[in-house]
């Protein structure tokens, strides 16, 4: 685990793909939980018509390319929760 801290907050539209480069979606926005002020995960949405989200912990990315706007996890998209 990276010892920088993550900013998640403006990270919106960013494609995010999983270990193996496969897409999981696009970024919807972030998702607070332990601490009111500071995102800890990312809603990102399968497709364009699709409800289906996937959270993206923090912890589980790797590397954000804010050039190219992809997001790079360390886990499979199998891995990660879904929900409505």
């Amino acid at each position: 685990m990276s010892t920088l801290e993550l900013d998640l907050r403006n990270l919106k539209g960013f494609l995010v793909a999983d270990v193996r480069g496969r897409i999981v979606g696009r970024v919807e926005g972030p998702m607070y939980g332990t601490k009111p002020d500071v995102p800890d995960a990312l809603s990102v949405r399968s497709g364009f018509l699709s409800r289906r989200r996937a959270l993206v912990p923090a912890e589980t990315i790797e590397q954000i390319d804010g050039q190219s706007g992809v997001i790079g996890l360390r886990v499979l998209r199998e891995h990660l929760r879904k929900f409505l």
